[in-house]
Parts: C-alpha cells; structure tokens; sequence
C-alpha cells in the first residue's frame, strides 16, 4: 500500500511520532490530503507533541515565556499552547539546543578523552536545566535586584523560593549547566589576559619577540574615546549596504580572525579582560546575563570593544554586581542539610549533573 493511501488513523499517528516542528510541516505540505488531516482539530496537538520532543520540556520552558513581574516567579504558570507560543517556544527552544552542542566541548575540555556525544535523554536533561537557569536570569538578574539589596534576607527568600521548587539532583543539573556558562563566559566572550596571549603564541608561535600590551582599565561601561573608536574602526561608513555588512556573520568572522593580529591600530593585548582577581569579578559580572544574551555575544561579538558597548546599553545597575546563583544554591542546601561542598564538587568532578557515564 503506498504511503498516501494509509488510514487517516495512521497518518495520524505519523504526525505524532514526528520529532520536529519542521518534519510535521514538511510532511502536511506533501499532498492535499495529509495537509487535511493536519489542518484538522489535531492540528495544535501534532505541534505540540512535536515541540515537546524537539524543545521540551514545554513545562519549564512555558514558565519561563510566561514569567513577568507580576507574580512570584516560583508560582507555576499554565497556559493553552497556541501558534504565538510556538514561535517562543521555537526561538528559545533553538537557543537551548545551540547550548546542547556546546556542552560537550566544554564538559570536557580538560579531559577531551572523554568527550563523546549527548544522548536523547542528555540533552533533555541540558534544557531542562538551561530554561531553569533562564528563568533565575529572568527573575532575578535584572534593574529590580541592585547590589545593594543582594544580601537582604528577603531577597534571598524570593530567590530560594524558586529554587526550592526543584530537588537537590535538579539543582546540581542546573548547577552542572551554569558551569558550561561561566567557561564561554570565561574563554570566549571574556578572555582573561593570559588566554589572549596563549592563543597570542598559538598563532604566532614563530614570533616570540612580539610583547602584547595589556590594558590596565578594566572597569566596564568603556570610557567614551573607546566606543567612539570603536565606532569609527569598524562602522564609520553611512552606506546602508556597508551597515548591513556589518551586522552580518561574515564581518564578525573576519574581525574576530583579526583579534590577534598586531596593527597599527589593534593592540590584540587589548583584548584581555584581566588576570586573575579582576577576571574573576568580570566573569561575575557577566553571569547575569541569560543563555541568549551569551550565545549572542559569543557568535557575534569579537571583540573587546563589542562586548563593552553590549554591556553598556544596560544600564548601571549591571556594573559592578555580580550574579547571584551560587550564592542562592548554597542557602538552598545548607536550609535542606545537605553538604554544600560536597556536592558542588561532585558536579566539578562529574559524580552528578548532566553527563553521567551510563555503564
């Protein structure tokens, strides 16, 4: 029996085993009929089960679409699934799966023996755990939480209160994920000085004589001489068609080849973020940003100076005041008893979180 001429029952089943939005798109655009079928009342059930399966799960990633200001962010929110949740779901879901792909580079970059490929149930495990870490993000990193109240018993309260709602092997999940962050944070979109000048070395290993200049001014928003320069270096043109250009992946392609490359007007020792202590509260810093923010910069900003004016444009209340998911993780398991460093060295060491060796 040829494909089209299957019962409307198991075409309908086929709908339902799809894993992708796009194959249950691909498959209903194949003839008049399936996309009858698909059009049908099942329509919104096909979707979902597909999103389900490619993003999911839809539940916390649906907590966090939904959450505003309005109400607590540990109260649990449920909503009908419609096509405007769709494109949500599929614009964070395809940020989380970019997130799934990165994480075994950075899992095992030290002990890239080990490195191998997620399973299906793994990278599930790697959303759930990043639309988690999101929502915190979401909830508790923005203009509302300033330094000064980051150490209020309150505000702690509010913190912990979502982060109850998960158990303690969740918790190292998500705290397994954050470590992924913090590493792109830390060798991508902030390079410390001493990356810069290993990569430095590692691409110009025949020029040992050249002496990278390191900047001193580590302080974030840049002075105002900085983003102009910047500015004038790379977007000094008014064509529209050059502007263009220049948003595009291949300009940051090329700029982010040039990064090590000494020129009159490029000092790649610019490019460090500090050493040690500094880096350190810069990495910080830059944890309160949400896993779309940081792919975003990682895949399109390479520079040093794109960084700086990125984090500008958010105001004060970002300089200076670092994240507060560690912190709120350790009040959460000292309030249920559980050894605190214990347990955070357990997901350093690979004992728990995501990638757990399946003997």
């Amino acid at each position: 029996m040829l494909f089209e001429d299957l019962a409307t029952e198991l075409v309908s089943h086929v709908f339902l085993s799809c894993s992708s939005v796009a194959d249950v798109l691909a498959l209903s655009s194949t003839c008049h009929r399936f996309r009858q079928i698909y059009s049908s009342s099942q329509k919104l059930t096909i979707l979902e089960h597909a999103a389900e399966t490619q993003f999911g799960p839809l539940k916390d990633l649906t907590q966090l679409l939904t959450h505003n200001a309005s109400q607590p962010a540990h109260i649990p929110r449920f909503v009908p699934f419609s096509i405007a949740l769709l494109k949500q779901i599929a614009h964070s879901g395809r940020v989380a799966e970019k997130w799934c792909d990165i994480y075994p580079f950075k899992k095992w970059k030290s002990n890239f023996e080990h490195r191998r490929l997620l399973t299906t149930n793994e990278r599930y495990r790697v959303r759930r755990a990043l639309y988690r870490l999101w929502l915190y993000t979401h909830a508790f990193h923005n203009r509302a939480f300033p330094r000064d109240t980051r150490v209020m018993k309150l505000t702690i309260q509010k913190r912990a209160g979502l982060l109850h709602n998960w158990s303690t092997a969740e918790l190292a999940e998500i705290a397994d994920v954050h470590a992924v962050l913090r590493e792109v944070i830390h060798s991508n979109v902030c390079p410390s000085n001493g990356t810069i000048a290993r990569k430095f070395k590692k691409r110009f290993p025949e020029n040992e004589s050249q002496q990278l200049l390191f900047n001193i001014h580590l302080n974030y928003p840049p002075p105002n001489n900085a983003s102009s320069l910047f500015q004038s270096q790379y977007h000094s043109s008014p064509n529209v068609l050059s502007n263009h250009f220049h948003s595009t992946s291949a300009f940051n392609s090329r700029y982010g080849l040039a990064k090590f490359m000494p020129t009159p007007y490029h000092e790649p020792g610019a490019e460090g973020w500090g050493d040690d202590i500094p880096h350190y509260y810069v990495v910080e810093d830059m944890l309160k940003l949400d896993p779309e923010q940081i792919m975003w910069l990682k895949e399109n900003a390479p520079l040093k100076g794109q960084v700086e004016m990125f984090v500008k444009r958010l105001g004060d209340w970002f300089e200076n005041n670092g994240e507060t998911w560690g912190q709120t993780l350790e009040w959460v398991l000292e309030e249920r008893g559980e050894d605190v460093g214990e347990i955070l060295g357990a997901v350093a060491d690979g004992d728990l979180g995501i990638a757990i060796f399946e003997h």
